[in-house]
Order: C-alpha cells, then structure tokens, then sequence
C-alpha cells in the first residue's frame, strides 16, 4: 500500500482494535485466472503469530480457496470511515488558490498465506466464532443452535474455511495530515455540519487526530 510517512499508522494494538471493530473484508489472492477478491467478515486472533492471524470462510463453489491453496500469498482489505474533502473547506483556497480536492479514508493491509480447511467441527466453531461476534449487538442473538441441526449441517457443508496468519501489516490513516492545522480545522468544521453519518464520523476521528499531535 502507497503509504506517505504523514499517513502512516504503525502502533500493532491499534491496528489489531480496528481490525476487531470491522465489518466486511477483501480478501484478494492471485490464481492461475488472475486477482481474484471475495468479500467476507474474518475474525483476529492476535495471539497467534507476530501480527496475529484472520480466520474466515468462503463458499465450497468459489474457485478462490481451490486456486490459493499452498504458499500462495493474499491481501486481505479492511477499510474504515472515509469522506470526500472539498478543496473549498480549506483556508488556503482564500490565501493561495493552491488546493484540489481529495478523499480521506483509513485502510489496513494484512498479509500472509491463506490455509483451507473442511473439517466439519472445525468450521462449525468457527461460524459460533463469527455468529456470537456480529449477533452481540442485538438484544436477543441469534445462535447457530436456534436453526435445525441438520439445516446447520448442510450449510457447514457449503463452505470452506480458512486461517491466514499474518505476516505483514500496514495501516494508513490519511486525514489531511499533511496540511496546516487551519487547513485540518476548515475539513473538520465542513464535516462536522454534514448531514451524512460517515462524513461525522470522520470528523470525530480527525479530533481525536488533533487532540494526539505532538505538543497539544
């Protein structure tokens, strides 16, 4: 991932919380038919190797895990809150003229070798695993036991699982970093008053940015 030094985010509890509170991943391997990505939740275990391992599961009928089994390195994607920055927000504008728009976003890259599994009691914890983790939200769970068993079982027999421990990790976080605090302020204020809930969020997350610089 092209990641300027202003951008880069390297602390491994941070990157392992972000990780925890995502949602849909990319996990994008190559095979013998070029790139191929699926789109799917994977939980962290950060015990397990330097940078922890993912776990996940793919359908029985997607060619990826046939095609990426072995030491086949893959990229999984996580992305955070992003928003679109008008280069009318900034300050500069006025003063200078010397501004263009650009997007600011959070990303981690995870990478490692993917190794597939169809063990049926294996890929039922791990269901459980990813079930219990999304289900914790909501008042009343669902759990995999409020299903038949034999439903459950079909099911389990539909997929394939995976562990990928990881071997390298990067994350970027590109908040305007690189332009002046009144630049930063200006994209801050302009979200604050958006009507959309992601532009907000970015807005919270560049305060507590601002509120982490050296000598605040």
């Amino acid at each position: 991932m092209y990641t300027p030094k202003a951008f880069e985010s390297n602390e491994l509890a941070t990157l392992h919380a972000d990780i925890h509170r995502s949602g849909l991943a990319t996990l994008v391997s190559v095979t013998g038919n070029g790139l191929v990505a699926t789109h799917l939740p994977l939980l962290l275990d950060e015990t397990q190797g330097p940078y922890g391992t993912l776990s996940g599961h793919v359908s029985l009928a997607n060619s990826q895990w046939r095609e990426s089994s072995g030491p086949v390195e893959a990229l999984a994607i996580f992305l955070g809150v992003d928003a679109y920055v008008s280069p009318s927000w900034y300050p500069a504008k006025q003063e200078t003229g010397r501004v263009v728009p650009t997007w600011n976003y959070a990303a981690i890259h995870a990478y490692g070798c993917p190794v597939f599994f169809q063990d049926a009691e294996r890929l039922r914890a791990l269901v459980d695993r990813l079930t219990d983790k999304h289900e914790a939200q909501f008042e009343r769970p669902w759990k995999t036991t409020d299903a038949p068993p034999n439903y459950i079982d079909s099911q389990l027999k539909a997929i394939v699982g995976f562990e990928m421990q990881i071997t390298r990790l990067e994350g970027k976080l590109k908040f305007n970093q690189n332009r002046s605090a009144e630049d930063r302020q200006g994209v801050i204020h302009a979200l604050q008053k958006s009507s959309g809930d992601k532009d907000r969020q970015v807005a919270v997350l560049m305060e507590r940015l601002e509120a982490d610089r050296p000598g605040k």
